[in-house]
């Protein structure tokens, strides 16, 4: 039975106080926060080791934040590696399409920290314009759940699969359905500072175009899943490697601020591409939490800090499809 190594990367929410400071006890890592926090324009160090959860909240710090941990990880996991000897697929969560383009070789990953920051800082100016919020929606019937959130005036911006939707839009409204969730529902404030993938996001949107549309990238060296469908990006144009262009990924990364997160549709690929290892980066444990429920069967490794790095190069030797052919 072949094998075939998913590293996945984790969305906004997953960020924790002082989540960098085991990182930077590893040789190289502080130079290499450096030269993301001088790409980001803040100081990620700071944020990474003794920032408290409100001030790494603010979507300008945590976007930043989130992508830096997943770089950081993948580079100590790979220990000089490229990751095409290495990854046979890769995702990204909302805010972890940057870093799964820079696994992907879309973007350097300084390059994905500078964009990142001015997503976050599109995004937080967004929030900060109209209150708005984000709930989970755990567990009821996927279809009754759909119809409540658009009953209620909100928007599904997630659909995570694994019995979870996140609805999204304005606070008394997300109030409003928690005091009356769909039947057999959890209803999850999440520690997010507004409505992202809905129109909320409009400004935002517009405003990150201008910077991502002429960010140095280039075509992916493997291939990288998309929000917006589930699918590679070969689909829309082969490119330079087989799996798509840069235009396509930088694209679609602009419109995924005020497009829904097809989580469900990303698994779906995985199984379809009979992924049979998940590495979930750097700060982990959500979207390995979800394929467990959707992928079962599946081995997954969620990396929380160095002492999992022993277990995700374990995890690849043992499923990387690309690095047994090399």
């Amino acid at each position: 039975m072949g094998h075939v190594l998913a590293v996945v990367c984790p969305g906004q929410g997953s960020q924790t106080p002082g989540m960098l400071s085991p990182w930077l006890e590893l040789p190289g890592t502080t130079d290499l926060l450096d030269s993301f926090s001088a790409a980001a324009g803040c100081d990620l160090t700071l944020h990474g080791t003794t920032s408290d959860a409100e001030t790494i909240r603010d979507t300008a710090v945590a976007q930043p934040l989130i992508v830096s941990a997943s770089l950081l990880a993948l580079r100590a996991i790979l220990d000089g590696r490229p990751t095409t000897d290495v990854v046979d697929v890769t995702a990204g969560h909302s805010v972890g399409e940057l870093a799964a383009a820079a696994v992907a070789g879309v973007l350097d990953d300084a390059g994905a920290v500078g964009l990142v920051s001015h997503r976050g800082r599109a995004m937080a100016d967004a929030a900060a314009s109209t209150p708005s919020g984000m709930s989970a929606v755990v567990g009821g019937d996927p279809d009754e759940v759909l119809a409540a959130i658009e009953a209620a005036g909100l928007f599904p911006a997630n659909v995570n699969g694994g019995g979870q939707v996140v609805a999204a839009g304005d606070n008394e409204r997300l109030a409003t359905l928690a005091e009356n969730p769909p039947a057999r529902t959890r209803v999850i404030p999440l520690p997010v500072a507004g409505a992202f993938h809905t129109p909320f996001m409009d400004a935002a949107r517009t405003s990150f175009e201008k910077v991502a549309t002429t960010w140095l990238a280039t075509d992916p060296r493997l291939a990288l899943l998309s929000n917006a469908d589930g699918a590679d990006y070969s689909g829309l144009g082969e490119g330079a490697h087989g799996h798509g262009r840069s235009t396509d990924v930088l694209a679609r990364l602009t419109a995924q601020v005020t497009a829904p997160v097809r989580w469900d549709r990303c698994q779906e690929t995985l199984a379809e591409r009979g992924v049979t290892g998940i590495l979930e980066l750097a700060p982990g444990g959500v979207l390995t939490g979800l394929a467990k429920r959707a992928l079962k069967g599946v081995e997954s490794v969620a990396v929380k800090s160095p002492d999992d790095v022993e277990a995700a190069r374990d995890l690849i030797a043992r499923h990387s499809a690309v690095g047994a052919a090399a």
